[in-house]
């Protein structure tokens, strides 16, 4: 296996940057996302980031169109992402798997947003295998192997003193070619390291099948009363997706449409033009974000959206922990 100390990892950084726009895990601020790389920043690979790659390709708000309207005539002007390639460094396997449900999300099923499609098509993504599973972290109770994941362009594997590098497309041989090219590389035989097993651990097997019969169920009485509808769980997912499309007026005649960052867990979300809202109370909207999670996503692309990543149970105020919830499930009495 080619590999590179970790002691050059900066020097690595500086090649790949040197190719384009750069993303790598950073603490920046006291807030630990991913950043465009610089020589000063502190990048952080020994956790995952608390904030999910997920902005990068879908970020919390962007301007879509101008527009002009007098009388009953009207104009748009469309406002285009940015086409220039980059490079997503340091992405876990929870996070690639979330990658992958947006991709099902804004890119298949006859519908493509050209927004995400944009950014995903000239992103190449070079995954970092899990050493050590953090305390929130149940990836692989969910399916996944926190060690590599083959939707990503390179996978990176921890060596000990080195990173492992492979390539698995054409954009990710061509991010080894470079590293190869200035001379960073060389052949590795140390073995790959692997987290020991996961302290937090949860059986999903089965779950999306059982909820199909659980909608009415007395379980949704009592799991909403604790949530405070505060949305932290539903912005740290990375693969939550709902959006807004607002305006900015510059004017009475211009302005701007902006789409943004919604969330399952605000009562405006669902509130029809009429007045009706068929999440009227926490119930339904608790209900909502679980079985969107653990039934309606997998019996629409055939995974859980889910990934196990942990963030909403490291972060959730009032502990309405998703794994918990998955427990009450499969412990939960069905009727036929």
């Amino acid at each position: 296996m080619k590999a590179f100390p970790k002691a050059k990892l900066q020097e690595v950084l500086k090649t790949l940057a040197s190719k384009g726009t750069l993303y790598v895990p950073a603490l920046v601020d006291e807030t630990h996302r991913y950043y465009p790389y610089r020589a000063d920043i502190q990048v952080s690979l020994e956790q995952n980031s608390a904030i999910s790659p997920k902005e990068i390709f879908f970020p919390s708000t962007e301007k879509i169109y101008n527009f002009t309207a007098y009388g009953i005539d009207g104009d748009y002007e469309e406002i285009l992402p940015d086409r220039t390639a980059c490079v997503l460094f340091g992405v876990r396997s929870c996070d690639m798997q979330a990658i992958l449900c947006m991709d099902d999300v804004f890119l298949t099923r006859g519908y493509i947003d050209e927004y995400y499609a944009t950014r995903r098509e000239g992103a190449t993504i070079v995954a970092l295998g899990c050493s050590k599973a953090g305390a929130d972290c149940f990836c692989s109770s969910m399916g996944l192997n926190p060690v590599e994941h083959e939707g990503a362009d390179a996978q990176l594997y921890d060596l000990g003193d080195y990173y492992g590098i492979q390539g698995r497309t054409e954009k990710g041989e061509k991010v080894v070619e470079a590293l190869a090219v200035a001379g960073l590389l060389s052949e590795s035989s140390a073995e790959v390291l692997v987290p020991e097993e996961f302290v937090l651990q949860v059986d999903s097997e089965g779950i999306a099948e059982k909820l199909q019969a659980m909608f009415e169920h007395s379980l949704w009485d009592q799991l909403w009363r604790k949530c405070i509808n505060c949305g932290t769980c539903t912005y740290l997912c990375p693969t939550c997706h709902c959006f807004d499309i607002s305006e900015k007026k510059k004017n009475q005649h211009c302005g701007v449409k902006i789409k943004c960052w919604d969330s399952c867990m605000f009562n405006e979300y669902a509130m029809m033009a009429g007045g009706h809202n068929p999440r009227p109370s926490k119930k339904e909207k608790v209900r909502q974000r679980f079985m969107h999670k653990l039934r309606y996503f997998p019996e629409r692309y055939g995974k859980y959206q889910c990934t196990g990543c942990g963030r909403c149970i490291a972060k959730c105020p009032v502990n309405l922990e998703i794994t918990d919830v998955i427990n009450q499930v499969r412990e939960a009495k069905v009727n036929g």
